[in-house]
C-alpha cells in the first residue's frame, strides 16, 4: 500500500537510504527537511507492515515544473513493479497539482532505473558529469511531459498514483 509518509517513518526511511545508495545517502537530518517541506510531498510503499519503498517529489505551489527527488525500493521487493508504482504516485500528484513537466537525474550507471523512466516517457536532456560522489558517476539528467504521460495511461493506471 503506497501512503503519504509520516515524521514517524523516518527511522525506517533512513534504514533504506543507506541501503540503497550508500556512498551518497542523504543524512536524517536533510530527509526530516524534506518531509517537513510545504514544497516536498513523499510517500511509503508498505508491505505486511514495512516500509519497502519510498519516494519523494518536489513541487513548489503554483510551479509547473517539479523534481523527483528520490525513489528507493528495498532489495526484496524490486523486480516486482514496486519502484513504477512509487512513480507513478509521484506523477499522479505532479499532475494533481498542475504541474506540466518532471524533471529527475539518475545514475548513469543505473540501467535498470532509466529504462523505467524512458518506459513511463521521460527522455534525455543531458548529462551532468561527475554528479554522484564520491563515486565520480555521472548524472542523466530527464523530463517528462506530464500531459503527454496522462494520455498515454489507461484510466485505472492514472487513478493508481492516489494515496492513502
Amino acid at each position: 500500500m503506497i501512503r503519504l509518509a509520516t515524521p514517524e517513518d523516518l527511522g525506517p526511511i533512513m534504514a533504506l537510504e543507506q541501503a540503497s545508495f550508500p556512498a551518497d545517502a542523504w543524512s536524517a537530518a536533510m530527509m526530516r527537511e524534506e518531509l517537513s517541506s510545504p514544497h516536498g510531498w513523499y510517500v511509503v510503499d508498505e508491505l505486511a507492515g514495512r516500509v519497502a519503498g519510498y519516494a519523494g517529489l518536489r513541487a513548489v505551489a503554483g510551479s509547473k515544473d517539479a523534481d523527483v527527488q528520490t525513489i528507493a525500493v528495498a532489495e526484496a521487493s524490486r523486480g516486482r513493479g514496486r519502484g513504477r508504482a512509487l512513480l507513478h504516485a509521484l506523477l499522479g500528484e505532479a499532475a494533481r497539482r498542475g504541474v506540466r513537466e518532471v524533471f529527475l537525474e539518475v545514475r548513469a550507471d543505473n540501467p535498470v532505473a532509466q529504462a523505467l523512466y524512458v518506459a513511463e516517457g521521460f527522455t534525455e536532456l543531458g548529462r551532468r558529469a561527475h554528479y554522484y560522489q564520491p563515486d565520480d558517476v555521472d548524472a542523466v539528467v530527464m523530463r517528462l511531459d506530464v500531459t503527454g504521460w496522462l494520455a498515454a495511461m489507461k484510466p485505472a493506471e492514472a487513478d493508481a498514483g492516489a494515496c492513502t
